[in-house]
């Protein structure tokens, strides 16, 4: 039974993260997102939402601070109810080859991308276990597994959350819990659509067997799956989406 379970998608204003929230709303759950407090956005974004009737609402929190986690996720289940389905999909790049890679940006996709898996999910983990049921769902990246020039620190975080996601899997198993890891490749986003067109059409897409990129709307509807009772025989997997574009 759906109703009335509460899913929480950080960073789920934009992308990606919009489409696991449309697709977990449409499928009943009580959404909540989350955004960052530097976000100027969020109020329209919001209203849209609302205008179409979907039952979402948001909170603000800095991901990478574990205080901040912990003040959002109980201020979430103060005024929504209890977390049944944490989707960790809030993350960044700061793109450098490692000879010119800072230490701030090392640091900052470090911290964002791969602390704040830990930051949130620590706070929620052990309600899930007590009430016998749970999904942690870990957003990684292609990356992660094949590596990319100028990524070092996007790869290295996004590895680790699957070394995360295989122990966390281990630990909650008996509880009712399922953690996995959802791996996409290239996704048509605002992100990639940045990237000039005919850089796309030469570079990219000649590497992807299937063709095109990725939509937003396939990996939520793999994530949804997760999310549900079906899903519940699947636990410390890391789900590939990419279209043949890596294959392990």
């Amino acid at each position: 039974m759906i109703g009335g379970r509460v899913a929480v998608i950080t960073g789920g204003m934009g992308g990606l993260g919009e489409a696991i929230a449309l697709r977990l709303e449409k499928e009943g759950f009580r959404v909540v997102v989350t955004y960052s407090p530097h976000n100027e956005h969020f109020a329209a974004w919001l209203e849209v939402q609302w205008g179409l009737k979907r039952n979402i609402a948001a909170f603000p929190v800095d991901v990478d601070d574990y205080d901040a986690c912990q003040r959002c996720v109980a201020r979430v289940q103060s005024e929504i109810g209890n977390i049944g389905v944490l989707v960790n999909n809030a993350g960044i790049t700061r793109d450098a080859v490692v000879a010119a890679m800072t230490a701030a940006d090392w640091r900052a996709v470090l911290t964002t991308d791969l602390d704040s898996i830990f930051n949130m999910t620590r706070q929620v983990c052990s309600g899930m276990v007590e009430r016998g049921w749970g999904r942690i769902v870990n957003i990684s990246s292609v990356v992660g597994s094949c590596g990319a020039i100028g990524q070092a620190n996007y790869a290295a975080a996004k590895a680790g959350i699957h070394g995360f996601t295989k122990s966390l899997a281990l630990e909650l198993a008996g509880g009712g819990v399922t953690v996995n890891t959802v791996s996409p490749g290239f996704l048509d986003t605002r992100m990639m659509r940045a990237i000039p067109e005919n850089a796309i059409e030469q570079r990219i897409l000649p590497l992807i067997p299937i063709g095109r990129l990725g939509r937003p709307s396939e990996v939520a509807g793999l994530i949804s799956y997760l999310c549900s009772d079906d899903g519940a025989y699947v636990t410390g997997a890391n789900l590939a989406v990419n279209g043949g574009y890596h294959m392990s």
